[in-house]
């Protein structure tokens, strides 16, 4: 667990998911999912029961390439990292996160936390040696994000996003932890 200040002087809590946070987390899944079109999925589309969830919080916490985060201020989540490594013996050190914050948080200092993290606990792990993301190739302010704290970009997915017929491309991006 982890306790910073935002910009604006709020405490926030950067911590690990438990099982008892499953509800809390569908329901901000739900939200987020609704106030952005960078996810990859729409508000209609998150279908996972807070069973499910606590399901997927588990499986994360027993595995040793997986990491859930959350964010926490004044006692509600208000954003969410899920890291996952590859499930065989020669991708395991490597993997792909998600990453989402309410649009009241943006720019807050939430997601760079989230991703700091994340950055500490795969140097930790000794496990993971790249992590790797798609963003959407118009979201300026995650691109920039991103690349301060070290992340390349490695090339362009086109087409990668569909939305409402209109496509929009990703950049696939990565950062090597040695």
């Amino acid at each position: 667990m982890k306790v910073s200040k935002l910009k604006s002087g709020q405490s926030v809590i950067i911590r690990l998911a438990e099982l008892a946070d499953a509800e809390a987390l569908v329901a901000f899944i739900h939200r987020v999912s609704g106030e952005t079109d960078n996810l990859s999925f729409g508000s209609q589309e998150w279908t996972v029961t807070p069973d499910e969830q606590k399901e997927n919080i588990k499986r994360c916490l027993e595995a040793h390439n997986q990491l859930c985060l959350i964010a926490e201020v004044d006692g509600r989540v208000v954003g969410n990292l899920t890291f996952r490594g590859g499930i065989r013996s020669r991708t395991q050190h490597v993997g792909e996160f998600g990453i989402s914050v309410l649009k009241e948080f943006w720019g807050s200092g939430v997601g760079r936390l989230l991703l700091e993290s994340l950055l500490e606990w795969a140097k930790r792990s000794k496990v993971i040696r790249k992590i790797n993301l798609k963003v959407r190739s118009d979201n300026d302010s995650a691109i920039r994000l991103y690349k301060k704290l070290g992340f390349k970009e490695f090339g362009t997915l086109t087409r990668e996003f569909m939305i409402e017929d209109t496509f929009y491309d990703c950049l696939y991006m990565g950062i090597e932890i040695d």
